[in-house]
């Protein structure tokens, strides 16, 4: 049989090119016919957490890239920008037993803490301006993801595919808080969006091996930094801006790029 683009993921059901078969429990879930485009496909677009490891031992390409291995996990992101040397904000995880003292013998009040790893939306972000603050999160989080805090009022959301940028636009957060998502009542700009930012945006993703990200970028005194790369990313700026992210992914398998 003919090799075909096959997804498991939806993301591409609209393209007439690519075979969306979605994703199934197990592999006898699949007929005959579609295991045989699997088996005879060179590349498999979103391939699931499920059944990524299982097309790369078996030597297939898969698209995007360091998707599923990143997505939602804030300590592989650090250790990935750290011997990348991507600029990042100072960053220290604490795996065992992560003690007030030793923390705070590393950062001074107020700084950031996450929850490492299947946060999402700002929700599993937390200002610490106290031991007390310090306690609480640590009584229900190990490891500690524990980040210096930047004093700005918005971050600059980069999408892109095949490390290409196909949007970007300000996350700027209301008066009084500290996050600048968009689900947190955080407002969308497309103003002045600086040109070098974007230049480094496309050079981290392609220092990553990142096919789809949304990087959330910030400007602190010294340059640029990355905080944060969102496979899942929100698409209230593709909504404001008009465009369709389905079918910008669309054209890029029709011309081939992805």
């Amino acid at each position: 049989m003919q090799a075909k683009r096959v997804a498991l993921g939806k993301r591409l059901r609209h393209s007439p090119l690519v075979h969306t078969l979605g994703l199934r429990p197990n592999f006898d879930d699949y007929s005959e016919i579609e295991l045989d485009l699997l088996r005879n496909a060179d590349t498999i677009y979103y391939p699931s957490t499920l059944y990524e490891d299982v097309f790369l031992a078996l030597g297939k390409k898969v698209f995007p890239a360091n998707f599923y291995r990143y997505m939602g996990d804030k300590i592989k992101q650090t250790e990935l920008f750290t011997l990348l040397g991507i600029p990042h904000p100072r960053t220290r995880i604490y795996r065992d037993n992560p003690r007030v003292s030793k923390i705070l013998a590393d950062f001074s009040f107020p700084f950031i803490a996450k929850i490492p790893r299947g946060s999402s939306r700002g929700r599993g972000v937390f200002l610490i301006r106290s031991r007390e603050d310090l306690k609480d999160y640590l009584r229900e989080h190990t490891p500690a993801y524990i980040q210096e805090y930047l004093p700005i009022d918005r971050d600059l959301r980069v999408v892109l595919v095949g490390a290409n940028v196909v949007h970007a636009y300000w996350r700027i957060a209301r008066p009084g808080e500290f996050r600048s998502n968009v689900s947190l009542g955080g407002r969308i700009s497309f103003e002045d969006i600086p040109d070098d930012a974007l230049r480094f945006a496309e050079r981290v993703a392609r220092l990553c091996k990142f096919d789809e990200v949304g990087l959330d970028i910030c400007i602190c005194e010294d340059g640029y930094l990355v905080i944060e790369a969102n496979m899942v990313y929100g698409l209230k700026g593709f909504e404001a801006a008009g465009l369709n992210i389905y079918q910008l992914l669309s054209k890029r398998v029709t011309e081939g790029t992805i």
